[in-house]
């Protein structure tokens, strides 16, 4: 699938990069990650993300979160 076939809005990965490294279409020629926007190529190759794993993966952004805020109490 190519990034222009996307819906906005989905979870995507890029083939060949770590599983952790997930991005999202913010708009026809732009995607996010940890919300920072960065151009994309609407032919560049991506792996749709269905919904098991985009729930495994915000379960570990909010883990994350809970240990930066738990480090910056203690």
């Amino acid at each position: 699938m190519t990034f222009q076939q996307l819906a906005i809005g989905s979870y995507f990965r890029l083939p060949g990069v770590s599983y952790s490294c997930v991005y999202r279409k913010a708009s026809y020629s732009y995607c996010s990650r940890n919300k920072v926007l960065q151009p994309i190529r609407p032919t560049t190759k991506v792996i749709p993300l269905n919904a098991k794993e985009i729930a495994k993966y915000l379960a570990e952004q909010k883990e994350f979160l809970n240990q930066l805020k738990k480090s910056k109490i203690d």
